[in-house]
């Protein structure tokens, strides 16, 4: 080997072992961008630990199930064990009519990754301040006053170089978007297990 390609090679080495986590989940996050997935809010009977719905389908929470999974983090099953020893602390479950856990679809649902990111994580400023939202953290909203929704917060820029970028799926697949400030912002997070 050359000496100017294994010196190549050991710096992008070294790069990737020395990014901190919230850079390797963006990273993650970024990898798995496709607009091909199909919005597919159905719910699908997966397998536990490590399930997933079919590659090419999915909401907004599968964005961020699928890239913690890429850095060896099961959501699935961490908000199951959270929430079968603390039910209580997940309000939602009297929105859904649920008397108990299931993990085909707690860990899809924004409100569930809400509760256990404020549980698990640290829960972060609501701001309209582009400067407070950092790479790797998770940032939720309500569109229209109704709907849940969640990406991940990317080390990418807006055109303009004021917002950080967003990895999310609101319908039109797993996509990266300038859409920091497009819906209300309800919740502000950041999770390392």
């Amino acid at each position: 080997m050359k000496p100017i390609s294994f010196l190549l090679l050991l710096c992008s080495f070294l790069t990737t072992i020395t990014k901190t986590f919230e850079e390797k989940l963006s990273d993650a996050a970024i990898s798995i961008i496709d607009s091909s997935i199909v919005y597919t809010p159905n719910y699908v009977a997966i397998k536990y630990p490590n399930g997933d719905v079919p590659a090419k389908t999915g909401v907004c929470t599968d964005v961020v199930i699928r890239a913690y999974r890429k850095l060896g983090i099961d959501l699935q099953k961490e908000v199951h064990e959270d929430m079968k020893a603390n039910f209580s602390k997940y309000p939602n479950f009297k929105k859904w009519g649920i008397k108990t856990c299931d993990t085909n679809i707690d860990h899809r649902r924004v409100p569930n990754l809400e509760v256990f990111f404020e549980r698990k994580g640290q829960k972060l400023a609501v701001t309209q301040n582009a400067n407070d939202y950092k790479t790797g953290e998770i940032v939720t909203w309500l569109i229209a006053n109704k709907y849940p929704h969640i990406g991940i917060i990317t080390n990418k820029k807006s055109s303009d170089g004021k917002r950080p970028l967003i990895v999310h799926n609101v319908g039109g697949g797993q996509i990266l978007e300038d859409c920091l400030f497009s819906w209300e912002i309800v919740g502000h997070y950041s999770y390392e297990k």
